[in-house]
């Protein structure tokens, strides 16, 4: 089993760097690696307690979490740029390195969802570039929006795209049809 486990994890495909950027694409990777190594479950199961008289299975599975906690801990630090290593070496457990993670860096990409809406809110058409390119920005947006799990109505994403593409004086709102809106 062990050679099996040593031989997966040379031939897994190596995770970005974590540099502090898009947590949440970062965090499913990691817990589809941890999964697949069978020691996830460590950031969510309590470790078992040390129990006066425990059999020789309750021993077993407090050696398992521990070791898997080793592993799952070493893993999310193995895939983290120096800055951050260093930073977050201390950890206790995989899941107090986990939470910390998920504090800090979930606040940042709430932030960064603030602007990201901003951004799409405030998009404004420029009669000087090519509309078609400016449609593509804003269907780039929008796709952020799908990738950080952002959920809009799209009735009201459809308007506002209406809007914004009918503020162009080379556009009419007849040929939103050709756009396929």
């Amino acid at each position: 089993m062990a050679e099996s486990i040593c031989e997966f994890t040379t031939k897994f495909t190596k995770l970005e760097m974590f540099e502090g950027n898009d947590f949440r694409l970062w965090k499913k990777k990691m817990l589809f690696m941890l999964t697949t190594l069978k020691a996830a479950y460590v950031l969510s199961t309590p470790r078992p307690e040390v129990m006066e008289n425990e059999t020789l299975e309750e021993t077993r599975r407090k050696s398992k979490w521990d070791n898997d906690d080793y592993i799952c801990r070493g893993r999310i630090l193995h895939v983290m740029v120096d800055s951050l290593f260093d930073i977050h070496f201390e950890a206790k457990s995989a899941k107090d390195l986990w939470d910390t993670l998920k504090s800090k860096y979930m606040v940042d990409d709430a932030s960064s969802k603030k602007f990201m809406v901003n951004d799409f809110n405030n998009y404004k058409m420029v009669d000087s570039r090519f509309v078609m390119k400016q449609y593509k920005e804003l269907i780039r947006i929008l796709s952020q929006f799908i990738l950080h799990n952002m959920n809009m109505d799209e009735t009201i994403v459809v308007s506002s795209v209406i809007e914004k593409l009918s503020q162009h004086k080379y556009l009419k709102v007849d040929y939103l049809l050709v756009l396929d809106i």
